[in-house]
C-alpha cells in the first residue's frame, strides 16, 4: 500500500516531553484486534487522552487546543516495549507524518518508515531547543528537509541534520512501502529472471 510522499514537511508540532512511551501507551493492547490499517487514530495515546467515562483529559497534550500539526515531539526512548505495528499505525493515521526524538526503539523506528511517517532522531541538546521553543510559542513550526536530511526550528534558525537508511529515504520520498518498491522492480526482475538459467 503507498503512502503519502515525504519530502519538506513544515508544520506545528505537538509536544509530548515524556521519556519512554512506549508501544502499550501509544496504542493499548485492548485495540489491536482490527487487521486494516484505520481507525487506530481514535485510540491513539487512548488512556492518557479518555477517563473511564470516555471524557476527554484536559490535561493531556493532544485535547490541548492549543497544539496540533503533523509533527510529534516525543522524550527520549519514544516506541520501546512490545513490536505491535498498530503503535505506527496509530500515529499516522491520527494525522502525525513525522514523530522527533532523542531515541527511538528500533523496531518501533522501522515500522513507521514501513508506513510514512518519518522518524527523526535529533540530539538531546536540540530536542530541549524544540521542547522551549513550543513552549514558549505554541505556533512554532518545524521544518523536516528529508532530501537534504534536516530539521530546523523556524524562529530560531537553529537545524541538525538527521540520519535515515537511504533505501527507506528512497521509498519515503516515493511514497513506497516494501511492496511498491518491489512492484517498480517487476519488468527488471522478468528480465533478469529471461537471463538467468535455472
Amino acid at each position: 500500500m503507498a503512502y503519502d510522499k515525504f519530502h519538506i514537511l513544515k508544520s506545528t508540532a505537538v509536544p509530548l516531553p515524556i521519556e519512554n512511551v512506549d508501544t502499550d501507551q501509544i496504542i493499548p493492547a485492548r485495540f489491536l484486534k482490527a487487521t486494516e490499517r484505520v481507525g487506530f487514530g481514535d485510540n491513539l495515546f487512548r488512556d492518557w487522552r479518555f477517563n473511564s467515562d470516555n471524557s476527554l483529559k484536559d490535561e493531556f497534550i493532544l485535547n490541548n487546543p492549543n497544539y496540533n500539526g503533523k509533527i510529534l515531539v516525543g522524550g527520549k526512548n519514544f516506541g520501546s516495549g512490545s513490536s505491535r505495528e498498530h503503535a505506527a499505525w496509530a500515529i499516522y493515521d491520527y494525522g502525525f507524518r513525522c514523530v522527533v526524538s532523542s531515541f527511538f526503539a528500533d523496531i518501533f523506528k522501522n515500522n513507521c518508515l514501513n508506513i510514512g511517517v518519518l522518524p527523526v532522531k535529533v540530539s538531546n541538546i536540540f530536542l530541549e531547543k524544540i521542547f522551549s521553543t513550543i513552549k514558549e510559542n505554541p505556533t512554532t513550526t518545524l521544518t523536516i528537509d528529508l532530501p537534504k536530511q534536516i530539521i530546523s526550528i523556524d524562529a530560531t534558525d537553529d537545524l541538525e541534520q538527521f540520519e535515515i537508511n537511504p533505501y527507506k529515504k528512497g521509498n519515503m520520498l516515493n511514497g513506497y512501502d516494501d511492496i511498491d518498491y518491489l512492484l517498480k522492480l517487476k519488468e527488471n526482475i522478468k528480465t533478469f529472471s529471461k537471463r538467468t538459467p535455472l
